[in-house]
């Protein structure tokens, strides 16, 4: 039988581990929140969010969703601004290759499945203080990879 502590004991242990955990750096918590609008926006549009921060030996995909019969790879962009250009833009070159390579190590955990992907893009404009984001802009389709993803 386990000992009965009293509930004032068990919040302060609670508070303990809460009070531990770091503050995220503010880029982080921007992406953070970035990313949980851009999964609401999606799931709005009728996506079905699989999995959110999935870490490869490449890198991480922010949102793997299903649209329909597509598995949609979604990079999220979250800017305060298009001051320096629009947020997509940062996904260049080789960003796409960290993307595709993750993508496959995702599909190859699956079996390799032959089913159609598709990489998405969310921008997400918010201010630092505001409780809503400016405007969420989806790109479908915003680049493809040579071949088939899973090769």
């Amino acid at each position: 039988m386990l000992p009965h502590h009293p509930p004032a004991m068990a919040g302060w242990f609670h508070n303990l581990f809460r009070a531990a955990a770091p503050a995220l750096a503010p880029h982080l918590a921007t992406g953070e929140r970035g990313e949980r609008e851009a999964a609401r926006h999606l799931h709005r549009r009728g996506y079905k969010i699989l999995t959110r921060r999935f870490s490869g030996k490449h890198g991480e995909l922010d949102i793997v969703a299903r649209d329909g019969e597509v598995l949609a790879f979604v990079e999220v962009k979250t800017r305060g601004s298009e001051q320096f250009g629009a947020a997509a833009d940062a996904v260049d070159a080789e960003k796409r290759e960290h993307l595709a390579s993750c993508a496959r190590e995702y599909l190859r955990l699956l079996g390799n499945p032959r089913i159609p992907v598709r990489f998405d893009i969310v921008e997400v404009y918010m201010d630092e203080d505001a409780p809503q984001p400016r405007e969420v802009r989806l790109i479908q389709g915003a680049f493809t990879m040579p071949g088939h993803v899973s090769d």
